[in-house]
């Protein structure tokens, strides 16, 4: 299981629980995902779960990319 997570304390990172390994940080960034950190010290009351697909370009596991609609003639 792994959810995403904004937070209005650290504002430019991604939050995100992972099962097994706990919480994590990274940058709202391409390949942010890569970057990751472990995260401590979170207060609930900041967190608020986001969709995944927002974190897509970061690399964000289980993220899908936003779908892109084709111009139709």
């Amino acid at each position: 299981m792994i959810r995403l997570y904004s937070s209005a304390v650290h504002p430019g990172q991604w939050v995100a629980y992972v099962g097994g390994t706990g919480w994590v940080m990274f940058p709202v960034r391409e390949n942010g995902w890569e970057q990751r950190r472990p995260a401590r010290g979170l207060d609930p009351v900041h967190l608020r779960q986001a969709p995944a697909r927002l974190a897509a370009p970061t690399g964000f596991p289980g993220a899908e990319p936003a779908l892109e609609y084709a111009k139709v003639a």
